[in-house]
Parts: structure tokens; C-alpha cells; sequence
């Protein structure tokens, strides 16, 4: 088994990285991201240092819901190559260290699949949930069968029927989880995963993870459903993962997956704990989510305690759960807005990936987040991105923004843009290029922090995590001598730690350390007293307190984006 494919025993220090492909580079010129064209980023993906990337849905679609709608799962999607495409990108992925994961839309299909055009002719199919009378939520049917048929999400969406955990004798299509149409959809979701695995995919993200078995008061079902193919998952493919669409770690994890993220919706909170950190009101809005400031704002009103009491309750569910897995924590995804959006620049976010590379949580680049790739207000509506007057999914998933970039070792020179979206028409929005070789630049510090998480056993999942202070400036202790000290805001702050005087800084920007007699020092500690960290606006410092032990292991990042001792102040 290649290190690429035995993913699941690296997630405590894995770096994910989300691929819209339509959107990422097109190798063809036809306007439309493709297979072949992430092929030749690969090289930029590893020189950025990412474990593994996760495909949104590359399947044979009508694409009314952006590839969500699966109109069959073994095939690639024309538009974006071939299944040989597909082998050739986890062959050569894999040569690189990287692991591909795809999109598992398991809960549904298209109303185009075959699946379902065989359903709606057959009285006797149960691979659907079907009502001859009409029922809230139900559409009417297309075929001979009549009747009416539940969607799981957009109406073009039928459910796959896994049935239902209370069975009612006065609704019929209420079919138990062990009835025929439910067991025989558990063992397409084995099938499909299988076929992708034999062309080298180390995993899958499960969209709408909770959403399989119906009506079911603590996802008691849905859980035996996980379990169930974790334990042939574990038997058959020991190595790969599967991580869910679920938005609450604390229940999918222990579920059985390997991994779940914090989502913008979720839990019994709807979401609250990752919109608690980054959501700004820009982009994608939803108007049951209310007013409140997040911790990633400039003014400095919000409080990333929310977010730190859900990861620890979900930490010890997981934990006593007793099967693994880690908490995933995303920049941003393609259903919700960019970190860059609003009022939030570039700048700003750069305290946002600190903290995602730093947290004890399996992080997420969403593409372009790495050089501050903005949510665009105004994008036109493509392949239902819109959920709402004020929800447009679309703003998040313009074209890669590549710029002028070389040849190697970045690939092979300047790509084709994607026409699937029109570009950011702002004409000083950041590129790759622009950025690659520029020391101070977003990009380049988000690679120095994806090198430090690999080099720096503090940061693994795993190991110990000490929370200081959850508002302005947000600080913890990484396995008991790393230190990280956030401020989003826009107003100078301070923290008293001890022996920050005596530290390496070793990811900084905008800080000082005043030690403990009163003396500016970054590395000589004071004699009396606790030494204060001051942060400027929108600072960070990523401290190692072994340094004055001289424990420091020398895997550490470069100091390339620390301040020179006589500019930090």
C-alpha cells in the first residue's frame, strides 16, 4: 500500500485541500476546469506542501445542482475527462505523496440516473421513497409507476431510499432499514466506493452524511449505517478514509467516520461554532443565522469561545468513543463565503490561517483561500449555487486566480482559465503568480504553516492543547511549549505569558514581547515578573517556549515571515 492511499493513519498531521473543478484549470482551453488540469498543478499543490486534495463531484451529471445531482456514479463527467484521467491523476498524485479524495453524494441521485428512471417505472422498486398519495415534501412522479417521490434536497434530487427509523402503518413509504430497497442501496454505496478505490482514490467526503436513513431521533440508524461501512471499509481497504458532510463532530465521528468538519450549518446549533469564527454577513447569507460578530472581525467584538466549547465537547465524544478520528476545520468551502469577503481583506485573514493550521483539528484550504481569493458579490447564478435572496453560492467558486506562472517547478506554465464563472473583474485581485516568490506574501506564509504543522509533533491532533484566552487575543499552548497568539482585530492587544521573552518565534507578525522587568527583549528573559506579549493589529505569533531549554528541533519553518528583532517593534 503507497503512503498516498494509507491515508487514515496520517490525519493528525494531515493538511486537506478542496478542489472545485470546474473551476481549478482547465488543460483542454474548452473553459471548464478538468481532471487534467489539476494533473498539472499537482506540482504547485506539493510545493505548497498539502497531504490530500477532495474533488467536489467529477461524476456524469445534468449539473443542475453543480455535479450533486449524480447521474452516474462510475464514470467521470465528460467535461472533466475521463476514468483514465481519473486513474491518471491518483498515479501521479500518488508519486507526489498527495491522496485524492472524492465526493460521495450518497443520500441521492440525479432524477436523470437510471436508478431512478428504472424506480419510476416499477411499482415493485424500492431503491426510492415513494407515496401513491400525495405527502408533504413529495414531488409527482415522472413515470408509469405515478405516484409521488421524496427529494432529498433540490426536487431534480430523489432520496435513495435507506429507510426510515419509525416505521407508521398510516405512511407505507416509511420502509424499515433492513427492507429490501434500503439493504440493496447500502450495497451500491460499497460498490461505488470500491470501483473508485481500484483507480487509486484513497477516500471520500460524504455530502450530507446525516441525511441517509429518515426521521431518526439521534441518527441511532444512521450511525448502524456508518458503522457498517466503516467496518467493511477498515476489512476490505484498510488505509482509506471517510470523512462526512455533517457539520458535528461530537455525532459523526463517533458515527464511524474518520473525520468530520465544522460546517456553516450543523448540530442542534445550526452551524453556530465555525460561523462563530469566520461568518461576517458578506457572501452567503442566511437570515435564520441572526446577528453576531465573529472572532475574524476587525472590530474586535466577537469571541472564538463558542468555537473552542464545541471542539471540546467534540473532542471528548471522540475520545471516549474510542474508535479515532479528528475534528476538521475549513477556511471555507463551496457553499459558504470566503474568508476574503466584506469588509475582510487579505490581511486580515492571515491571523484566520494561522489559527486553522495551528488548532488541534484536521485543516481545510479551500482553493484560492491560500492567496486571498475573495468571495465576488454579483456572480452570476450557475447550476443552482442559489439557496436564498441573499445566498449565492456562486461568489465562492469564481476561477482560480493563477496569474503569469512559470513552468516548473509549479507545473507546466501559465494554464488556461476557467470560463466556467466570469473572473474576479478586480483588476489587483491576487494570483499565484504574483505571490510564489514573494517572502511576505499570503501564499507563502500559508505554506511556512503547513510545513511547520508537518515538522512540529506539537501540532499534531493529538497532542495536548492549552486554551489561555478565547477573545482578542486568542491563545493556547500546543503541546505544552509551542504558544499561538491570535489577533483578528483591528486594536493593539496584549497577553502575559511566561517565558515569551526567552522564546523562538517561529511564525510572527506585528509582535513584541515586553519581558519581565519592564526591558523590550525577544530573546533574553527578564528576571522578575511575567513577560507580555503585544500584538499589533491584525498579529500573530506562533512562540516556541522550549527555545530558552535549547529543546528546539531543527525541523523547524525558516523564520521567513517573523519580524527582524530591531522591526518587531
Amino acid at each position: 500500500m503507497t503512503d498516498a492511499v494509507d491515508l487514515a493513519s496520517r490525519l493528525g498531521r494531515t493538511v486537506l485541500y478542496q478542489i472545485y473543478p470546474q473551476s481549478f484549470a482547465d488543460a483542454n482551453g474548452d473553459g471548464i476546469g478538468d481532471l487534467a488540469g489539476i494533473t498539472d498543478r499537482l506540482d504547485y499543490l506539493a510545493w505548497l506542501g498539502v497531504d490530500a486534495i477532495w474533488l467536489s463531484p467529477c461524476f456524469v451529471s445534468p449539473f443542475a445542482d453543480a455535479g450533486y445531482d449524480v447521474a452516474d456514479f462510475m464514470t467521470v463527467a465528460p467535461r472533466y475527462g475521463t476514468n483514465e484521467d481519473m486513474a491518471r491523476l491518483t498515479q501521479e498524485a500518488g508519486r507526489r505523496g498527495i491522496s485524492v479524495l472524492l465526493d460521495l453524494v450518497a443520500g441521492h441521485t440525479s432524477d436523470q440516473h437510471p436508478w431512478f428512471r428504472a424506480s419510476a417505472d416499477d411499482p415493485e422498486d424500492g431503491r426510492f421513497v415513494w407515496s401513491d398519495v400525495p405527502a408533504e415534501g413529495f414531488q409527482p412522479g415522472p413515470g408509469k409507476r405515478g405516484g409521488y417521490f421524496k427529494p432529498n434536497f433540490f426536487p431534480v434530487q430523489p432520496a435513495l431510499n435507506f429507510g426510515y427509523a419509525r416505521t407508521d402503518p398510516a405512511e407505507p413509504w416509511r420502509q424499515p432499514v433492513d427492507a429490501p430497497g434500503p439493504l440493496a442501496n447500502r450495497a451500491a454505496l460499497r460498490e461505488i466506493m470500491a470501483h473508485w478505490f481500484g483507480l487509486g482514490v484513497a477516500g471520500f467526503r460524504v455530502d450530507m452524511a446525516a441525511s441517509l436513513v429518515k426521521d431518526d431521533p439521534g441518527h441511532v440508524e444512521t450511525a448502524k449505517l456508518w458503522h457498517e461501512m466503516r467496518a467493511w471499509l477498515d476489512r476490505e481497504f484498510p488505509g482509506r478514509v471517510i470523512i462526512s458532510e455533517w457539520g458535528d463532530p461530537k455525532v459523526a465521528v463517533p458515527a464511524g467516520f474518520h473525520a468530520d468538519f465544522f460546517l456553516q450549518f450543523g448540530g442542534d446549533d445550526d452551524g453556530l461554532p465555525l460561523r462563530s469564527l469566520w461568518n461576517n454577513g458578506a457572501g452567503t447569507v442566511s437570515p435564520g443565522w441572526g446577528e453576531l460578530a465573529p472572532w475574524a472581525g476587525a472590530d474586535g467584538t466577537g469571541d472564538a469561545a463558542t468555537f473552542v466549547q464545541a471542539w471540546q465537547t467534540a473532542t471528548e465524544a471522540i475520545a471516549a468513543a474510542g474508535h479515532g478520528g479528528v475534528v476538521g476545520l475549513p477556511t471555507s468551502n463551496h457553499d459558504f463565503t470566503r474568508l476574503v469577503a466584506g469588509p475582510r481583506d487579505a490581511e486580515q485573514a492571515r491571523v484566520a490561517h494561522v489559527l486553522t493550521m495551528t488548532w488541534p483539528a484536521m485543516p481545510s484550504v479551500y482553493y484560492g483561500d491560500e492567496i486571498g481569493m475573495r468571495y465576488v458579490p454579483g456572480t452570476p447564478t450557475l447550476e443552482g449555487s442559489r439557496l436564498g435572496p441573499a445566498y449565492d453560492r456562486a461568489g465562492s467558486r469564481t476561477p482560480m486566480q493563477w496569474g503569469d506562472l512559470p513552468a516548473d517547478p509549479y507545473g507546466p506554465g501559465k494554464p488556461a482559465t476557467s470560463t466556467y464563472l466570469p473572473q474576479d473583474p478586480d483588476p489587483d485581485r491576487p494570483t499565484v503568480a504574483a505571490q510564489v516568490d514573494d517572502d511576505g506574501s499570503l501564499l507563502r506564509l500559508v505554506r511556512d504553516l503547513i510545513a511547520l504543522r508537518h515538522g512540529d509533533e506539537r501540532l499534531d491532533v493529538a497532542a495536548p492543547t492549552e486554551v489561555l484566552a478565547t477573545g482578542y487575543p486568542l491563545a493556547y499552548v500546543r503541546g505544552g511549549t509551542l504558544a499561538v497568539v491570535l489577533n483578528p482585530g483591528r486594536a493593539a492587544v496584549r497577553l502575559p505569558l511566561d517565558g515569551a521573552a526567552g522564546a523562538r518565534p517561529l511564525v510572527a507578525r506585528g509582535f513584541r514581547v515586553e519581558a519581565g522587568e519592564g526591558q523590550v527583549s525577544e530573546g533574553e528573559a527578564g528576571d522578575g515578573g511575567t513577560d507580555v506579549v503585544h500584538l499589533e493589529g491584525h498579529g500573530y505569533a506562533v512562540l516556541d517556549l522550549a527555545a530558552a531549554d535549547h529543546t528546539v528541533p531543527d525541523h523547524t519553518v525558516p523564520d521567513r515571515t517573523a519580524p527582524d528583532p530591531a522591526s518587531a517593534a
